[in-house]
């Protein structure tokens, strides 16, 4: 059950990557219509206050009103938090990891940063609905994700979770290229949300139609890189 009792409806958030400013908003909002808050993974970097969003995100799970999915930025910060070597973009993990020196409570911030992550969910699925950072595959709706996804390096149906459908070619811009071909395997009458890939620049989330009757909907819209912090209310 995603949703505990005692809630009206459930808030899924898309990637917050430090923008504190529309995650509180988003909080408060859930907290005051009493919605259950599930976060899409990618709470920090690039964005001006990582270290509030944990903030906000540890405050919901202590409350037992939130929860966030595992996200490939997640998992990234709790590598290097843990001493294994990655690579740090100076916009991206490199603000977080700045960020959360100069925070009073960052020892602490990062403490727990390791604890929920390493625990967080790949995806979670439930009747006609599935919620995942980077991409669906069908198999997801019968198979539950790891309980140590967040603490180990990501393999089969995770890596898809974390990065979506990838390739082993490079874009110009650096990063893997990408694929969206998995939309077409979300079957009839089950809708996939997700983050990761900023499909839209308006503000609204995109939604993807796919070719068995499924449906895609992408709620990332560029919060923390110039764009806005987007979610959207379902039913319980």
């Amino acid at each position: 059950m995603i949703v505990p009792p005692g809630f009206e409806g459930l808030r899924v958030v898309a990637d917050v990557h430090g923008d504190a400013r529309g995650f509180a908003a988003a909080v408060a909002g859930a907290r005051a219509a009493r919605l259950f808050l599930l976060q899409l993974g990618d709470l920090t970097d690039s964005g001006p206050d990582s270290p509030a969003v944990l903030r906000l995100m540890f405050g919901l799970i202590d409350d037992g009103h939130g929860r966030f999915l595992l996200g490939n930025h997640d998992h990234k910060l709790r590598r290097v938090l843990s001493g294994q070597r990655v690579a740090v973009s100076a916009a991206g993990l490199g603000r977080t990891l700045s960020q959360l020196e100069a925070a009073p409570d960052g020892e602490a911030l990062r403490a727990r940063a390791l604890a929920e992550i390493a625990r967080a969910p790949a995806w979670l699925a439930e009747r006609h609905r599935v919620f995942v950072h980077g991409g669906f595959h069908p198999a997801m709706l019968h198979r539950a994700a790891p309980d140590d996804a967040g603490a180990r390096k990501p393999d089969g149906l995770v890596t898809r979770a974390l990065y979506g459908q990838v390739t082993r070619r490079m874009q110009e811009d650096g990063y893997p290229e990408r694929l969206l071909d998995w939309v077409d395997t979300v079957p009839e009458g089950v809708t996939v949300y997700c983050g990761h890939d900023q499909r839209s620049y308006d503000g609204r989330p995109y939604v993807q139609q796919g070719a068995q009757g499924g449906t895609a909907m992408f709620l990332d819209t560029g919060a923390g890189k110039g764009g806005h912090l987007s979610w959207i209310d379902l039913p319980a």
